[in-house]
């Protein structure tokens, strides 16, 4: 009872220090905390709280480590006591975010507090907020930053290569639940509004720690948020108010801009609308966008055009590993004017001699992922070229990574990748430690089961080595693993590289 106490404490003096609570608040949300923790008391004063909050260390509550140890703390009290059904993460992480719910203010406040700032500077409002998502732990700090991360060089820019290891993986209890619990169609999605305050359940993750900022889109309701997992600076997500799904038209365009003018501090972006090169969730109109700078933002133009009746915007290709577009003038409604006539264009085109085929058997394939910015005066607008065809030979889209690569990089090329994040799978974290074991001892790679998938990788490149040791095979694995990654956005790109790609991609450009 003692250890609890102290915990429950602790809990609401974090919640004072980061102003999720006031002074005011501190009794009643004691109380509201003890009802979830199915007790009847406490010993624990107002002043109790406030001296603690005092001593409590900046540095650990911007880490998220002080909150991660109190609230394993209260959940380790809520197995022992059978207030957790099952000990598992799933099950942790209801419990937790609810007790983080009893301490997030009401939609109204959080949105009074961001329209105000807002008055002052964009920049203030967004900065208020994200601090807000992440002391709430709706942002999961302590996770994100288990998140393996490092820079890779190529010939493109510097890529950002990530292992994702803040979404935690469900336990066979939780899965086994979630398939005999009652089968819900609430929220329809993990994008929907409805999500702000739900519970949540084995399937569905709980967020009564979220909130959502309204913002209006070309006269329409939307919602902006951050995700929960971000993969960059101020990873935001910008959604429709309804749940309609994602399209790739003129009025994304409009939508994109919209929302760079009302933010020009963050860049904004859209999954393609087709599966195979587009996003996880098509279901749902929704953009990505952040206060990051992406390598293929740096990228520059390596070569110019002019598009007759709209001389007056600048258009050119930019050195990049896929097929980009960059339109770029202080008006937006001329870009946007030319942003259709491209995707008009690119729609219906077909070039076979470059295996470009705009429909087969009435599927259409082709397709563009936009991403909007702001850069000094003028706005930008880069247009990806995407094609979503398969082929016996590559059955999971002919550009998209090729077979080859799938050791390292398999899933769908997606908005996040396509500006130069590589977002790859957590099981490359014991794969990579084991590998780098495996060569430093000289072992058989291809007699190892798991292993032995990486085996010709490593023939390819350990031969561009004058030694590998116990000194440099961390930098060589990682430099590799970025050009494995480097290869896969070349596979995804509809023109290569060679001299014959970008004749074929000047083709299409004659063509507008």
């Amino acid at each position: 009872m003692e250890n609890i106490q102290e915990s429950l404490k602790s809990l609401v003096a974090y919640g004072y220090k980061t102003g999720l609570i006031e002074k005011e608040d501190i009794i009643y949300t004691l109380n509201t905390l003890l009802i979830d923790l199915n007790l009847d008391s406490c010993d624990i004063s107002e002043n109790d709280v406030i001296t603690l909050a005092d001593s409590l260390s900046e540095a650990e509550i911007e880490k998220g480590t002080l909150l991660e140890e109190i609230l394993k703390s209260i959940d380790n009290y809520a197995v022992a006591n059978s207030l957790i059904e099952n000990d598992s993460v799933v099950y942790r992480d209801l419990f937790d975010t609810k007790l983080m719910g009893r301490m997030t203010p009401r939609p109204s406040d959080v949105i009074k507090k961001f329209n105000a700032l807002y008055k002052e500077s964009p920049e203030k409002a967004t900065d208020f907020y994200y601090s807000f998502s992440r002391n709430t732990d709706y942002i999961r700090r302590y996770r994100i930053s288990k998140d393996l991360k490092w820079i890779a060089p190529t010939e493109y820019g510097d890529l950002d290569i990530t292992i994702n290891l803040s979404k935690p993986e469900k336990d066979p209890k939780a899965i086994a639940a979630a398939k005999n619990a009652k089968q819900s169609g609430y929220p329809k999605c993990q994008l929907c509004r409805e999500n702000e305050g739900y519970s949540g359940r084995l399937d569905h993750p709980a967020r009564e720690n979220h909130r959502i900022i309204p913002v209006t889109i070309q006269n329409n309701q939307w919602g902006f948020q951050y995700s929960p997992y971000v993969y960059y600076n101020e990873h935001c997500i910008v959604f429709n108010s309804q749940h309609i799904p994602m399209k790739i038209e003129h009025g994304t365009f409009c939508k994109l801009f919209d929302f760079v003018k009302q933010f020009p501090h963050y860049f904004v972006g859209s999954n393609a609308d087709l599966p195979i090169v587009g996003g996880s969730i098509l279901s749902h109109d929704h953009f990505q966008g952040g206060h990051y700078n992406f390598a293929m933002a740096k990228a520059p133009v390596e070569r110019n055009f002019t598009i007759k009746g709209f001389e007056d915007i600048k258009a050119g290709v930019v050195k990049w590993p896929m097929s980009v577009i960059r339109l770029s003038g202080s008006n937006t409604d001329r870009i946007i004017a030319l942003a259709d006539h491209i995707l008009a264009n690119w729609r219906n085109y077909t070039d076979e001699t470059a295996f470009i085929l705009a429909e087969t058997d009435g599927t259409p394939h082709n397709t563009i992922t936009p991403i909007a910015r702001k850069r000094g005066d003028d706005y930008e607008l880069d247009l990806v070229l995407r094609n979503n065809i398969t082929t016996t030979e590559h059955p999971l889209g002919v550009y998209h990574p090729h077979a080859k690569l799938h050791h390292i990089k398999k899933e769908n090329i997606g908005l996040i990748e396509v500006m130069g994040l590589a977002v790859l799978p957590a099981r490359l974290k014991t794969e990579m430690a084991d590998l780098k074991k495996a060569m430093l001892n000289g072992d058989d790679l291809r007699a190892d089961e798991v292993l032995s998938k990486h085996a010709d990788w490593v023939d390819e490149f350990k031969s561009g080595y004058d030694h590998i040791d116990a000194d440099n095979i961390d930098e060589i694995i990682n430099t590799e693993i970025g050009k494995v990654f480097m290869h896969v956005l070349e596979d995804a790109g509809v023109y290569k590289r060679t001299t014959e790609g970008q004749e074929a991609f000047d083709r299409f450009i004659n063509s507008l």
